[in-house]
């Protein structure tokens, strides 16, 4: 490390040099600008750069190379491990370099890396296109993107690194790189799943899709009928064209216009379809679920944005998630996963999510390091509260969905659905053939592990 006079010396250096702010330990404005989305990330970084440009990030890694600083990457702020803030470390804060440029005639989008999925779907639904972005809207697109990318749509259109065109990159020793399959095609592929072990993407190009019509059917029931919940969804969705998706959730009812007052706070049973196209042909394909008895139903047509944003977690708020990616849904699965759903942690913004994949998904390319591509299905244990007194249930409910889910499970993980849980886990979600490859990489773009508060790929 360097010593505290040369420290000081390149630390004034650096709030002369970047444009954007700088933030060190004392400085007003540092308690904000290191506040993650999960509450509970308390960490300390030596120094935070909030970056303007892609100029201002060469400057920042610059910097914090000269002191020997690890360096994390913040885009959105939403990984539930806090990847993007650690103790003594420089922060390259994102969250300035918003710009969405859209190219309708290329079917394209460039965002910078530091955009949300808000800013994204925002700029391209006004050409009628879109491309998968994560399950709400508040979410970085970079960080989304280069961990896989699973969402509403990635059933009709691929996971997002499917749909991934290029990325430009400030790497560990300061220079900008971009990788594409024509150029540092090596790089390229570690970046479909690799995370940000390679770098630091200031922008990063996606292809778009035809979306002229978007549709959703929400219902809700009383959990004793959860078992005949999951059986229906899962036969609509095993029939259903790839342009349906969604979820079933079971969740505390939220206080919001369309969940009746008696409702509010009490377990609910939700099933969500999403589709890309009209809602007459969604409400056919939902039939089978509306017949059920049931509480809540909205079957309508809306912005695809919209939906983003009704799904929306709040901030501050105590975060442990987890997922397993299953070999299917067979009624044994459905039993073990409802009583799950009745053992969840409630009145809490826990939610209990099994999600479809197949589709554009499994049809995609298989050379990517996304081994999770052909599991039919996922449950992801989603655990968002308040008060820290429940942090011991609410992790403990969380670790044994996972558990008890496990016979059904094909070992594979989508990392950004995971905090840290181990190096076994990290290999699960890059497939153990694709680790070596990786590793090679990371040891030319970054031998000295100077990104690695991440799900760290080590340069061997």
């Amino acid at each position: 490390m360097a010593s505290p006079s040369k420290a000081g010396a390149a630390l004034v250096a650096l709030r002369e040099d970047l444009v954007g702010d700088v933030f060190a330990p004392g400085d007003q404005g540092y308690d904000d600008a290191r506040r993650v989305f999960n509450a509970m990330i308390d960490r300390r970084p030596a120094v935070i750069a909030q970056c303007v440009d892609e100029a201002d990030v060469v400057r920042a890694v610059r910097f914090g190379r000269e002191l020997d600083l690890p360096i994390a990457v913040r885009g959105g702020g939403h990984s539930v491990a806090g990847m993007a803030l650690g103790d003594g470390a420089l922060v390259v804060d994102l969250r300035h370099m918003r710009e969405v440029t859209v190219h309708p005639a290329a079917r394209a989008v460039r965002i910078a890396g530091g955009a949300t999925m808000s800013e994204l779907d925002g700029a391209t639904q006004e050409h009628g296109l879109a491309t998968t972005g994560g399950r709400v809207s508040t979410t970085g697109v970079g960080g989304f993107v280069l961990g896989g990318g699973s969402g509403w749509l990635d059933r009709a259109f691929g996971l997002a690194v499917d749909n991934l065109l290029g990325v430009e990159l400030v790497t560990a020793d300061a220079r900008v790189v971009h990788a594409s399959a024509e150029e540092n095609p090596e790089l390229f592929w570690a970046l479909h799943g690799g995370g940000g072990n390679f770098g630091i993407a200031t922008a990063l190009t996606l292809r778009l899709h035809e979306l002229p019509e978007f549709s959703i059917a929400m219902m809700m029931y009383e959990p004793e009928h959860g078992p005949d919940v999951v059986r229906t969804y899962r036969e609509i969705i095993e029939a259903a064209p790839q342009e349906a998706g969604g979820a079933v959730i079971y969740m505390t009812g939220p206080p919001e216009e369309f969940i009746p007052e008696h409702l509010v706070g009490r377990r609910l049973c939700g099933a969500l379809i999403t589709y890309a196209g009209a809602e007459e042909d969604l409400r056919k394909l939902a039939q089978p679920l509306l017949a059920l008895p049931h509480d809540v139903e909205i079957v309508a047509a809306l912005p695809y944005t919209q939906l983003q944003m009704m799904l929306d977690d709040p901030p501050d708020l105590r975060n442990y998630w987890s997922a397993e990616y299953l070999t299917g849904v067979p009624d044994a699965f459905t039993d073990v996963y409802c009583a799950l759903g009745e053992s969840m942690p409630v009145p809490t913004g826990t939610q209990h999510v099994l999600f479809p994949q197949g589709g554009a998904i499994a049809s995609g390319p298989t050379e990517f390091p996304v081994p999770y591509r052909d599991a039919p299905w996922a449950v992801h244990p989603f655990g968002i509260w308040e008060d820290p007194a429940d942090d011991e249930r609410c992790i403990a409910w969380v670790r044994d969905v996972r558990a008890r889910v496990r016979p059904w499970s094909t070992g594979a993980v989508y990392l950004n659905f995971v905090g840290d849980e181990g190096g076994d886990r990290v290999v699960a979600g890059l497939g153990a053939e694709n680790v070596r490859r990786l590793a090679a990489v990371k040891r030319e773009y970054d031998p000295d592990n100077v990104f690695r508060f991440n799900h760290n790929i080590r340069p061997t």
